[in-house]
């Protein structure tokens, strides 16, 4: 950990959170390309090596003045505790930190979370949907981005299926934690009824299953067993989060099936990689995906429509595969991440009176 005792930081980055979750994520993709204008650091639980790290003694010295220029640091929040630790530091340490928060979530807000955000000096959103729970009017609404040089199309698809062990045919991934809201029912349920029709196709899932969720698997696999299918199915657990653009390049189409998302990172991933989705109707899905451009919009938790758009795309392997160059070309449009970092550090210089 450490703690340079004459380092100026401008923006301080709370992880509240000891589990890899999408907020995780999507911290680590921004603020790494937000770094090459500012100052950050981190505190609390580790989030990646070029992001320097204080211990809480040392945020409390380094946030005892203001920086030189007389504006209050940043303190990016995107977790109650951690909007909660805001307020604590500002109002009982007399922490010298300006407070802002990133609401993704598309529900209706708790009355602790209106009453914390309430206190903070700035709301950023990611969509439109996310900022009708508001009950403030959003200072910016900044969609997610990805990295396109880290997410991008395989150059020889099927040597990367060959190197990462997976079967030597085209795939259908999902990607994200086994359980229902993750739109795992569907998944398996939707491929069971059509991967018979289509024998160059396989499934790939992708993510841990943690045991509260053991049984919903179990489930799953007897009844991919009963269909006789269980040499189309690949279930590869939780992989290093290294591997992971890798998959997704390995892939011929990534179903993105939440029933409830704040964003959603996934399909923007997968669209980098020049693979087209079958995406649900949460999250930043629709305000990403063009039907029958790039993708397919469907509704959540409905098997049927899945099954109608995976015939549709199957069908047509040539269509697929424009269909998944065109994604890339969306994303390299409208979702990158240097658009992202550029548009909250915007925010940050604002705050920090440097606009």
């Amino acid at each position: 950990m450490s703690n340079p005792p004459d380092k100026e930081y401008q923006v301080i980055i709370p992880n509240l959170n000891r589990r890899f979750s999408g907020i995780t994520s999507t911290v680590l993709a921004v603020v790494p390309e937000q770094m090459k204008e500012l100052s950050f650091c981190s505190v609390g639980y580790p989030l990646d090596s070029r992001i320097p790290r204080l211990s809480w003694i040392g945020l409390l010295k380094l946030t005892r003045k203001p920086l030189p220029n007389g504006a209050n640091r940043i303190f990016h929040c995107r977790r109650n505790i951690e909007m909660c630790a805001a307020l604590i530091l500002k109002h009982v340490f007399r922490a010298k930190i300006c407070p802002i928060f990133t609401s993704t979530a598309q529900r209706r807000h708790t009355r602790f979370t209106k009453f914390l955000y309430s206190k903070m000096e700035a709301v950023l959103t990611t969509s439109n949907r996310a900022g009708s729970y508001l009950i403030r009017k959003p200072d910016a609404i900044i969609a997610h981005g990805v990295n396109p040089d880290i997410y991008f199309p395989a150059q020889d698809r099927q040597a990367l299926r060959r190197e990462l062990g997976l079967k030597n045919t085209r795939s259908i991934g999902i990607f994200g934690r086994v359980r229902p809201q993750k739109g795992i029912g569907e998944f398996v349920g939707g491929l069971c009824r059509t991967l018979e029709k289509y024998p160059d196709f396989n499934a790939v899932i992708v993510g841990e299953t943690t045991p509260k969720f053991l049984s919903f698997q179990e489930r799953m696999k007897s009844e991919i067993a009963r269909r006789g299918l269980e040499g189309r199915f690949q279930w590869l657990g939780k992989v290093e989060f290294s591997q992971i653009p890798k998959l997704f390049r390995c892939m011929s189409l990534v179903a993105c099936l939440s029933h409830n998302e704040g964003f959603g990172l996934t399909c923007l991933e997968a669209m980098a990689s020049g693979v087209p989705v079958i995406a649900t109707q949460t999250g930043g899905f629709e305000l990403v995906v063009r039907p029958g451009v790039d993708g397919e919009i469907i509704p959540c938790a409905d098997e049927d429509a899945f099954v109608e758009k995976l015939n549709l795309m199957l069908s047509d392997t040539k269509k697929l595969d424009s269909m998944g160059a065109r994604a890339r070309e969306r994303i390299l449009d409208s979702f990158t991440i240097q658009r992202e970092a550029s548009a909250i550090n915007a925010v940050y210089k604002r705050l920090l009176g440097m606009q």
